[in-house]
């Protein structure tokens, strides 16, 4: 595999060695810090989720998706000044563009801080607007045990990736603390119009991303010639991914990779991003020199940029290379909660948004 970025495929990695001797999970564990260094996507197969637990999501997600929008509005996101619920077709931004994406944001629910406290990341803890359980029966049951069984599978890559970078295996995990804020998306796609994308391009905002990428094919990721790699559909398996939040605490060694989706066809996924505690520092990590070394050597590591806030974009800042980004977790989601959701941003905390 070539470090420069310069990957074709997207490769296909089988959890089950980490789970047996201590070679086996040394040597995996090393197989995918190379991959999060040059490509910083993988399809995970053997990871031992039930197949149920994601039959499950997509066939409540679809029902969900089929009802009128009356009573889609019941938990309709604009509702929320903690950015949780149902949006329809254009409602989130990504590059200062409408994404062609019907969804619902579900967060880690927690006790509401008041709406003018500061922090101001504080605001986004809160509880998730559910579907009452007469309009789309199980939902609720449902999702929350896919928000436990994907938190067990990312807290197991979050061994993999600190066990890779020479740290305790548990390193991640102390650090995330106790008042995590992972996200989940169910994400109904219409077919993509000419022009258009279902999602922009763009990097994650957050530590990890474990998507079940449904039947249907649509995502792309860039690699450093600028082509678009498809992402292949492998029956049961997860498509991972890293975001910016990990590339910042492993100082650019891990990358987080630009990707988009564009479909030919309707399509349903679902995504879990892992997150941590808002308080959680997401500086620099103490790595070995090694992996300092290879930022260096790298110019596509060294020169790895943020997603650009929009007053940066209309600077001339180019999309994804924003040399500006918080030290703390909570300002990197409040960053993008202002970046992706102006209007709702303005509605709920019109203290919070530039004029």
């Amino acid at each position: 595999m070539t470090s420069n970025g310069d990957f074709t495929e997207i490769p296909i990695v089988d959890l089950s060695p980490w789970r047996g001797d201590a070679g086996g999970r040394a040597a995996f564990a090393d197989e995918v810090r190379e991959i999060c260094h040059n490509v910083g996507f993988l399809v995970l197969t053997g990871h031992g989720i039930d197949p149920s637990t994601v039959t499950d999501v997509f066939s409540i997600s679809e029902r969900f998706f089929d009802l009128s929008e009356e009573k889609k509005r019941l938990i309709d996101k604009r509702q929320s000044r903690h950015f949780r619920g149902w949006e329809p077709v254009g409602a989130e931004y990504t590059n200062n563009r409408p994404d062609m994406r019907e969804q619902i944001d579900l967060w880690s629910e927690h006790t509401p801080h008041p709406a003018d406290s500061h922090p101001a990341y504080l605001r986004l803890l809160g509880p998730n607007q559910w579907p009452p359980e007469e309009v789309v029966p199980g939902f609720h049951a449902i999702l929350d045990r896919w928000f436990r069984e994907m938190g067990a599978l990312a807290d197991d890559l979050m061994g993999v990736f600190a066990t890779g970078l020479g740290l305790p295996e548990d390193h991640f995990d102390r650090l995330f603390g106790a008042e995590r804020m992972s996200l989940t998306k169910l994400i109904c796609y219409p077919e993509t119009p000419a022009g258009e994308f279902g999602v922009n391009a763009h990097h994650d905002a957050g530590f990890l991303t474990i998507l079940a990428p449904g039947e249907v094919p649509g995502l792309e990721v860039e690699n450093a010639a600028g082509d678009w790699i498809t992402v292949p559909l492998i029956p049961g398996s997860f498509v991972i991914n890293l975001g910016e939040v990990l590339q910042a605490m492993t100082g650019n060694y891990f990358i987080a990779t630009p990707h988009r989706v564009r479909t030919r066809a309707p399509r349903l996924s679902c995504g879990y991003f892992h997150g941590p505690s808002l308080d959680m520092s997401i500086a620099p990590l103490d790595l070995a020199p090694e992996f300092r070394d290879a930022v260096a050597a790298s110019p596509r590591h060294a020169n790895a940029g943020f997603m650009a806030q929009a007053e940066e974009t209309e600077a001339g800042v180019a999309a994804m290379q924003s040399a500006e980004h918080p030290d703390i977790y909570g300002e990197q989601l409040w960053n993008y909660f202002l970046r992706s959701y102006p209007d709702n941003a303005c509605l709920h905390y019109p203290d919070a948004v530039a004029p």
